[in-house]
């Protein structure tokens, strides 16, 4: 059984809408404005390359990542890295070309079935409403989590509201930076 991490910048209230700077949100590109960078509170992002064996997207996040990532020396471990975008709607010629094989899958139940395959982990950056999807159908193993030292209010959640059982996690990893981000790795408890 593979391991499907989701990986986010998270505000403290649970926001992760635009952290990058996407048009559209009132506080687009908030892990970057008023924080000093340091290097050594993204090493994360490093090793998530390294360990990571095939990426999971939902239709958003491909859209937004794919025309940029391709070609960013930041990211060069994940061009030939398999990917696979769940989506209901994206066309298999909407696809990128210059960033490996990439699969679309239609339902959570493929995504069931890609995690009973052989291989490492699986990783999903960004794709919010897939996360809570992923979360709310128990197929989220891990969580690595760069909480940034601030409030948004307003904005989409990385976490569910759906009511359900409560779901233990179990903190493996956690660090706090001189900047205030904090690095938080959970593994789901079942």
């Amino acid at each position: 059984m593979r391991t499907l991490i989701s990986t986010a910048f998270v505000s403290l209230d649970g926001v992760v809408e635009a952290p990058g700077g996407e048009e559209g949100y009132r506080n687009a590109g908030w892990t970057f404005k008023n924080l000093e960078f340091l290097p050594e509170a993204y090493e994360i992002k490093g090793r998530e390359q390294q360990e990571a064996a095939a990426m999971l997207f939902g239709r958003t996040s491909y859209q937004a990542f794919s025309p940029v990532w391709p070609d960013m020396a930041e990211f060069a471990e994940y061009k030939t890295m398999p990917k696979y975008v769940v989506s209901t709607t994206l066309a298999e010629d909407a696809l990128v070309e210059n960033w490996g094989d990439t699969t679309i899958l239609r339902t959570l139940d493929e995504v069931a079935a890609l995690k009973k395959t052989e291989g490492g982990p699986i990783i999903v950056h960004g794709s919010a409403t897939l996360t809570r999807a992923l979360a709310d159908a128990d197929l989220v193993d891990r969580y690595h989590l760069l909480v940034f030292p601030l409030l948004l209010g307003a904005g989409k959640r990385l976490f569910s509201t759906t009511d359900k059982d409560a779901q233990k996690l179990k903190l493996v990893e956690h660090e706090a930076y001189a900047n205030g981000i904090q690095k938080n790795v959970f593994d789901v408890v079942r």
